[in-house]
């Protein structure tokens, strides 16, 4: 089944659409959401103190830090900017018009790693790529509009960690494609993703 909330005169009509579909619970819930999320732009910083850099982000690979045994490590971030639109937009002259139930309330991302051109073999966590992230990140999209939230890239403790540890005493620079995913729901409790890639160049930069 697929629903849409339409205004029509001040009230919230439902129109249900049957579709073929064997799958059950999160999985129809999420194929059932008339929204649909977009990660219009993902921005990034390095991060140089313990909280979140004041420097502003900016676009293009993220240079992260990877210092020397023995000196301070810090987190990097970066910054996402969301957008909720309509799976069906309407016709030309009679647009959709959306209610409040297709808001999407994010919750939490996750952040996954892989080697940049290389076999897929090179992505084991905890050996070739840092482990991957869970993170909470607390966002209301109005459908229609956009949203942004900082979310961590790169936590100080997989500089610690390898495959990155051995960057703190090496010239080598090594690049890794990050893949950012978001999860949320939108207010009838429809589950809905997506995700961004970011480029990672980790070296040591002092």
């Amino acid at each position: 089944m697929k629903a849409m909330w339409l205004k029509r005169g001040g009230a919230v009509a439902v129109v249900v659409a049957a579709t073929m579909s064997s799958a059950c619970g999160d999985l129809v819930r999420e194929s059932q959401s008339p929204s649909q999320l977009v990660v219009t732009s993902m921005l990034t910083v390095a991060g140089t103190s313990g909280s979140v850099p004041t420097s502003g982000f900016t676009s293009g690979p993220l240079l992260s830090d990877v210092p020397a045994l023995g000196q301070t490590v810090f987190n990097d971030f970066g910054q996402a900017t969301l957008r909720v639109i309509l799976k069906d937009p309407g016709r030309p002259g009679s647009p959709t018009a959306p209610s409040s139930l297709n808001d999407v309330t994010i919750s939490r991302y996750t952040v996954t790693y892989k080697r940049f051109g290389g076999p897929e073999g090179q992505s084991v966590p905890g050996v070739d790529v840092p482990r991957p992230i869970d993170g909470a990140l607390t966002l209301t999209i109005p459908v229609g509009g956009t949203a942004s939230g900082v979310v961590e890239l790169v936590r100080h403790v997989a500089k610690l960690e390898a495959p990155l540890a051995a960057l703190g005493s090496s010239p080598v620079v090594m690049t890794m494609i990050a893949e950012v995913t978001f999860y949320g729901r939108d207010q009838a409790g429809n589950a809905l993703s997506a995700t961004a890639d970011v480029q990672i160049n980790f070296a040591n930069y002092n």
